[in-house]
């Protein structure tokens, strides 16, 4: 049986084929587009059978997946024979706000959720429901299952999802804490369990989703308690273009000082702030950390500032489950900035947390783990594959009908 799993962004569109044979899952193809709707958009596919890649304009969405649908059925490099191959096709989707807190097979209804809680994802709902209304047309036959981003962190308790803002406001608008990048600290939490060799129900752990958008999560004993994105993306961590915390007055200073629109503000906090905003330079830390390898102040305190505001989470996480057993790293800089681990490392030794350095270089070598020999805190490095568990909870759903 085949499962495909689709992630739309706003200008792309990643993808995965599965197949599920024998209770295993087995990865057929993947790729991603990207830069649609831009001048030279750019399309990579990866199969057991061979890979197709090239540059040309992809207008929009629908014909990202003309292009998709093609390279799969490809006589010479495609994976599928037929599209009635596909038996169910999982859909990343980042809200679902209080209403959604489960992989739900999606229906009508479910698209009006993803739809009414676009005004508080505005850069990802909108795509996520475009892909899922396009596929509806190109696979009727198939079981569409919608994952959201948000079910993973619906464990967290009411202290601490609640805003201290008058209660009447949550009762109406449902203003609260919900958290985001749910299947990849779903997916980093059990890897970290199984490489350890010990029970998830046994560890507490501190999961860090260092990429653009970049989020926390406190996970006891495989229980999501605490994260640092809240109501919208934009709270939290220092990111590529979100301010992360700040102090709500500024917002109210903008407008005045400024004298810009509330539209304009959010969008300067969602689009033009962060590591972007603080450097002047990029919202990449790779090009960030050559300019500060240069000596460029902005760049240096950009990398400081990211840093500091992971390590301050980590001792906020730490507090609240009482002690941590393990401390993971994943996506972009999280899995690849050996430079930016060390540096949010650094200092926490009083909790017990010690890496080497030579680990650290490769930990691929080493199956992920970059803390000492002696450390108490076991510090890992795993890749994260939210498709993975898009596939999993999708089949699940499947199996279940």
């Amino acid at each position: 049986m085949k499962i495909l799993v689709v992630n739309c962004g706003s200008s792309s569109v990643k993808y995965k084929l599965f197949e599920y044979k024998d209770e295993m899952l087995n990865v057929l193809g993947s790729g991603i587009v990207e830069r649609i709707g831009e001048d030279v958009s750019y399309f990579k596919y990866n199969s057991i059978r061979g890979e197709i890649s090239y540059e040309k304009y992809i207008e929009d969405h629908a014909k990202a997946f003309e292009d998709i649908i093609q390279v799969l059925t490809d006589k010479e490099k495609g994976v599928l024979t037929s599209l009635d191959e596909v038996k169910v096709i999982g859909h990343r989707v980042v809200h679902g706000g209080e209403e959604i807190t489960k992989p739900i097979v999606v229906d009508d209804n479910v698209e009006k959720v993803i739809e009414k809680y676009s005004v508080m994802a505005p850069l990802h709902n909108p795509a996520n429901l475009k892909g899922i209304r396009i596929l509806r047309k190109i696979f009727p036959k198939a079981l569409h299952v919608a994952v959201f981003d948000t079910a993973f962190h619906q464990t967290i308790p009411e202290h601490a999802y609640l805003y201290a803002i008058p209660y009447e406001y949550y009762e109406k608008y449902r203003i609260r804490r919900y958290g985001f990048h749910g299947s990849s600290h779903a997916y980093v939490s059990q890897k970290a369990a199984e490489i350890l060799g010990r029970p998830i129900n046994e560890l507490k752990m501190i999961t860090c989703h260092l990429g653009a958008g970049a989020s926390m999560a406190a996970v006891d004993r495989g229980v999501c308690v605490e994260t640092s994105m809240g109501l919208t993306p934009l709270e939290g961590l220092v990111m590529g273009t979100r301010s992360g915390d700040i102090d709500p007055s500024i917002f109210y200073f903008l407008t005045k000082w400024e004298n810009m629109s509330v539209d304009e503000v959010y969008t300067l906090l969602n689009e033009r702030s962060g590591l972007l905003g603080l450097s002047g330079i990029s919202k990449d830390l790779r090009v960030i950390k050559e300019h500060a390898d240069q000596g460029n102040h902005r760049a240096k305190i950009a990398i400081k500032i990211f840093a500091h505001r992971v390590k301050k989470y980590i001792g906020a996480y730490a507090a609240i489950m009482g002690g941590v057993d393990a401390i993971v790293f994943t996506a972009g800089a999280g899995e690849r900035a050996h430079w930016m681990r060390e540096l949010i490392l650094e200092g926490l030794e009083f909790l017990g947390v010690k890496i080497d350095k030579n680990k650290n270089l490769e930990p691929e070598k080493y199956g992920g783990i970059i803390s000492s020999e002696d450390s108490k805190v076991s510090v890992l490095v795993i890749p994260t594959d939210e498709e993975e568990v898009i596939a999993k909870e999708s089949l699940r759903v499947f199996l279940s009908q």
